[in-house]
């Protein structure tokens, strides 16, 4: 827009500088002629050559009169010559014409300023004055025209650039808070709020809705968790005097077939108990943020695996440890890289089948430390490595199993929560590769 107005402004300035300068060379070449008229009758020029001499003085603008014939007749300056541009405009007034067509005067313009009237009256022409300006200064008047406007131009543009600034980022600022709330409060952080007092009223109001779908979503997690850990302490102790009636029932029985339904009963006890233990777990890793502490991953797998030992070799499993290196420092949520590991062997043990190896290995990886747990089992199709970490979900030829189904949901929290990261993995040529890797510790 200012290039729209500015432009033709500029022009406009130009041209009426310059219908000035020739206004004013037309009026002092008119004159010029006036006294030109008897000189050229009377061949008696020495007035006004006088003249013109004091003209060129006082204005430093040459001036020529020349006859009929386009020949020089006086002039201001003893070496002043007309050049072809000068001449064409002189035999131009020597038609009878005006001639002054002699373009604009721009900034860069370097060439005089001719200007052209005819001698003589009542239709008779016998001779010409010619006036060649000087339009350095003329173009340096405009030029300064030019810069004010350009100046002021670039003013205007700043001022308006800082009110689109100060505008734009009073709009988009409740925008960009939103869009990291929205963000954060996609990552867990479910006590992030946005300002709502700053902003277009819709903004404002949009702002409010966010923080009250957000304290919505806020209470209906706490209130999902805390049934869910009330539940299960609920649950235990019920469940604690129902098997131990349950096993006082097994004392009288002598029947082979009501002996096995009792151990059946008991091992189902059993494993409800399991699964209220794996709520309670999956409970407190869900609730609220956890305060990150450094580990030696290395010692705390090794930990581990010493203590499932017993349990794969009473399954007629090799359990083994790969020993790092050196020392890796893992930065972690407190247990979570024992818990990660408990359920991972779990798991492994269970489900690889006597006669398999399932191998512990830490190490150094993508500036951070990963735990790998792999067994060489018939493991788990693609489609089963997605659906493993949804909750209770157990694979169809394992449902006869005993377990939860909540372990690797646990972990994934865990690993979550510790902000690193849980994949399932094929391992050739057959089994599983669970690894788990979490930051490096500062």
């Amino acid at each position: 827009m200012l290039a729209a107005l500015e432009v033709p402004l500029a022009i406009s300035l130009a041209g009426r500088d310059t219908q000035r300068l020739v206004a004013d060379r037309l009026a002092d070449a008119t004159r010029f002629a006036t006294l030109a008229e008897p000189a050229l009758r009377d061949t008696d020029t020495a007035e006004l050559a006088s003249e013109l001499t004091r003209y060129d003085d006082v204005y430093h603008v040459g001036a020529v009169v020349v006859d009929q014939d386009a020949h020089q007749v006086v002039s201001s300056r003893p070496d002043l010559r007309l050049d072809d541009d000068a001449l064409r405009q002189a035999r131009r007034a020597l038609e009878g014409r005006e001639a002054s067509e002699d373009g604009t005067v721009w900034p860069w313009r370097t060439d005089p300023l001719v200007v052209a009237v005819p001698v003589g009256r009542g239709g008779e022409v016998i001779g010409a004055v010619v006036t060649v300006s000087p339009v350095r200064t003329n173009a340096n008047g405009v030029g300064s025209s030019w810069g004010i406007l350009a100046g002021g131009g670039l003013v205007v543009l700043f001022a308006g650039i800082v009110a689109a600034w100060s505008l734009a980022r009073w709009t988009l600022r409740p925008v960009a808070e939103l869009d990291s709330a929205a963000h954060e409060l996609a990552a867990g952080d479910l006590t992030v709020r946005v300002p709502a007092a700053d902003g277009p009223p819709e903004l404002r109001r949009l702002g409010t809705a966010f923080n009250e779908m957000a304290a919505t979503v806020a209470d209906s997690l706490e209130r999902q968790r805390s049934f869910v850990s009330h539940a299960s302490h609920q649950l235990r102790n019920p469940l604690t005097a129902l098997r131990l009636r349950v096993e006082d029932l097994g004392i009288d029985l002598t029947e082979p077939q009501a002996i096995e339904g009792h151990r059946l009963a008991v091992e189902e006890t059993e494993r409800l108990g399991e699964v209220l233990d794996s709520l309670l777990a999956l409970a407190r890793a869900e609730r609220g943020k956890f305060d990150l502490t450094d580990f030696d991953a290395g010692e705390t797998a090794w930990a581990r695996v010493l203590a499932w030992q017993p349990v794969a070799a009473k399954k007629d499993i090799t359990l083994r440890y790969v020993r790092p290196p050196r020392p890796l420092r893992a930065r972690a949520v407190r247990n979570a890289i024992d818990q990660a590991l408990d359920a991972l062997i779990d798991n492994a043990v269970k489900f690889s089948g006597p006669g398999t190896t399932v191998t512990v290995r830490p190490g150094a990886d993508d500036n951070g430390v990963a735990l790998h747990v792999i067994d060489n089992g018939p493991g788990l199709t693609e489609e089963q490595r997605e659906q493993a970490t949804e909750r209770f979900w157990r694979a169809p030829d394992a449902q006869n199993v005993e377990g939860s189904g909540l372990g690797l949901p646990i972990v994934a929290v865990l690993v979550d929560a510790s902000a690193g990261r849980f994949d399932l993995l094929p391992n050739e040529p057959s089994g599983l590769h669970a690894r788990v890797w979490f930051p490096r510790a500062l």
